[in-house]
């Protein structure tokens, strides 16, 4: 979870977003904002060269719960589950700053019963073909943790300062071995199954996962080598565990969104946050113009000081270039749009700035000679809503305010073909409490929020006015599809409806043959009248299920 998302620290001006929504209308839309489109009411040409999978977290409801938890994952469609494996959760003595005699690089070697949660999540998984990301995290055992922590630091911090690669890249041994696809745990007659998608740390750049973030007053980026080594030893782990990009999914960056800002004396410090892209550019070893460092910077940042030590960089440090993805938590800021950059904030990495995210990234790597493109995961996204948390926090929306801009966003990241990942954080609202992140779809005891149709069957039209006789672009998901589709004789349609008058029927206006395997589908519809429009879809054999509806203007 991602703690910046709280409102900037400089307000948004409204002449500023009144220029963005503007230019986000000529961006997205298909024909512009006043008049709608004139082509034909046929399909669009797709416009991904690579499938849009979904990612959801639902820790909660799967470790206690897995199987019937994975039964109404499968039935929202969902392709992937992120599993957090938090190191300290699992090691022995795990608050003992003194190093118990085990051999770390073996699972039978950690305490009984540990690893009995993750099993039955990956076994239950497995056996509904849903996939398993799994996390490996923060905290590190405080024997595996560094010297100097400041006096006073809160206990819960305590586990992320200065983390031991070399302990971590045992434990990932230990993970990478158990579930290799060939190991049968004492007492069980069959291997667990493979995990085949890795997530490497989380949130590197807040310092709640990894400290201290920043010294010499905040100048010099310090996570970022923790960072880097961390990655080292665990991706070193995983090749020798049989688990490389040949065969998995590896990724690396799980960066937090936001942060703070140079120049700042203060901050990060130990455990804020820093701002993504300085993040990036210290992880990779190049300046603002993305050209690698060199003297005394390079050194206070252990990076190749020498151009002939920079040519070695990308050999060093393989994961940097050669996982199978960059993840990112692209979190929106509360009540603004979804393509609503955050003004005076260059550094930042949320949905908005994804273009600065791929421009650095591109350019980190390319100052070492690579080419490599990363395809970007969401990995964490979610709206907060009120209900619960309260109105007047500018962090909460609405639950239809959020359905909406959650279908915005997700369109813009169809649109997007870099954005490998949709990402939904939280299935429920945790319990109620002061600083609770109610990014769920359904409230704290199990009722829906209109999100949850939203997430399951995702509209989206870019312009909702058109002169009589004008198409509107209709973009839309069927998510649940794709369990459907590689079992189904009969092909699968979507029903674009229109209900033409308050309290009237719904009549198909057309229906859309779904291909994709993720059930997206983009098309253009002459609607005859203006109305409320909305998807339809039946499960084989079951409920027919609605997504939200959209009003539209037909003059």
């Amino acid at each position: 979870m991602s703690p910046f998302l709280t409102p900037p620290r400089r307000a948004l001006a409204l002449g500023a977003i009144a220029v963005a929504l503007a230019a986000a209308c000529v961006a997205l839309a298909i024909g512009g904002c006043a008049g709608g489109s004139t082509k034909a009411n046929v399909a669009l040409a797709p416009t991904r060269s690579a499938p849009l999978t979904t990612i959801f977290e639902a820790q909660n409801e799967l470790s206690t719960n897995p199987g019937p938890t994975l039964d109404l994952l499968k039935r929202l469609g969902v392709d992937d589950v992120k599993v957090f494996m938090p190191w300290g959760y699992l090691a022995p003595d795990a608050l003992s700053h003194k190093r118990p005699h085990f051999d770390a690089a073996s699972s039978a070697a950690y305490p009984p019963g540990v690893w009995a949660m993750y099993d039955a999540i990956i076994r239950d998984a497995a056996a509904r073909g849903v996939g398993v990301d799994l996390a490996l995290e923060a905290p590190a055992p405080l024997w595996a943790t560094g010297p100097g922590v400041p006096p006073g630091t809160a206990s819960s911090f305590l586990g992320t300062w200065k983390p031991s690669a070399k302990e971590f890249g045992l434990f990932v041994t230990a993970v990478g071995k158990r579930y290799s696809g060939h190991y049968t745990p004492p007492g069980d007659t069959s291997p667990l199954p493979r995990v085949k998608f890795w997530s490497i740390w989380n949130e590197p750049n807040y310092g709640q996962q990894l400290a201290p973030q920043a010294i010499d007053n905040s100048q010099i980026e310090i996570s970022p080598i923790y960072y880097r080594e961390l990655l080292n030893a665990a991706w070193e782990a995983l090749q020798q565990t049989g688990h490389t990009t040949a065969t998995d999914t590896i990724l690396i960056g799980e960066i937090a969104p936001r942060g703070e800002t140079v120049p700042s004396t203060v901050f990060p410090g130990n455990f804020s946050g820093m701002v993504p892209l300085r993040f990036i550019r210290a992880l990779y070893c190049v300046d603002q113009q993305l050209k690698p460092l060199t003297g005394t910077a390079a050194a206070e940042r252990d990076c190749p000081t020498t151009a002939a030590d920079s040519k070695e960089f990308p050999a060093e440090n393989p994961g940097l270039f050669e996982a199978s993805g960059f993840a990112y938590h692209p979190y929106p800021q509360g009540k603004v749009p979804p393509n609503i950059r955050t003004v005076e904030e260059p550094d930042y990495a949320d949905l908005a700035s994804t273009g600065a995210l791929e421009r650095t990234l591109d350019g980190a790597v390319s100052a070492y000679g690579s080419h490599v493109r990363y395809p970007l995961y969401d990995t964490e996204f979610g709206y907060i809503t009120s209900p619960p948390v309260p109105m007047s926090l500018d962090r909460a929306i609405s639950p239809a305010q959020a359905a909406y801009y959650s279908n915005w966003a997700e369109y813009i990241s169809w649109r997007n073909s870099r954005i490998a990942s949709w990402n939904q954080y939280l299935l429920a609202d945790p319990a109620p409490g002061p600083s609770s992140f109610d990014t769920g779809l359904e409230f704290y005891g199990g009722k829906h929020k209109v999100t949850y149709d939203a997430f399951r069957m995702p509209v989206y039209l870019p312009v909702t006015a058109a002169k009589s006789g004008h198409a509107l672009e209709v973009w839309g998901c069927v998510r649940p599809v794709h369990y459907v589709l590689p079992h189904s004789r009969a092909p699968q349609f979507a029903s674009i409806q229109l209900q033409a008058t308050a309290d009237g029927p719904y009549k198909t206006v057309k229906r859309v043959q779904l291909t994709d395997i993720d059930g997206y589908f983009d098309t253009f519809v002459s609607f005859p009248s203006s109305g409320n429009v909305r998807i339809s879809w039946s499960y084989p054999h079951g409920a027919s299920i609605h997504s939200r509806t959209v009003p539209i203007t037909i003059r």
